[in-house]
């Protein structure tokens, strides 16, 4: 199975959140800022360097239930590598924001 990579989304779209096959980009970005306001919520109370690996240990959670559950993936270790790669290609994306 390929999988398909984050970026791989037209930026805009016509049709309704709940009806997109794959979330457009504008709205990608926008629940992305939801859980960064969360956690900028949690940082008042939780140190930044804690709470980053909470965020990420839920997203690795919630994508194992996706892969295990949700799409079903028989190769487990193949869909880590996946998301692995995928983390790896955000966090540079970001690294290269001069807005961050």
């Amino acid at each position: 199975m390929d999988f398909p990579k984050w970026h791989d989304r037209p930026n805009d779209s016509k049709e309704p959140v709940s009806k997109q096959h794959v979330l457009d980009g504008k709205n990608f970005l926008k629940i992305a800022d939801h859980f960064i306001s969360l956690a900028n919520t949690k940082n008042k109370t939780i140190k930044s360097t804690d709470l980053k690996f909470a965020m990420l240990y839920a997203a690795a959670r919630y994508s194992a239930h996706v892969g295990k559950n949700v799409i079903e993936i028989e190769d487990h270790e193949k869909f880590v590598q996946h998301m692995s790669s995928q983390f790896i290609d955000m966090m540079r994306e970001n690294f290269a924001d001069p807005n961050l």
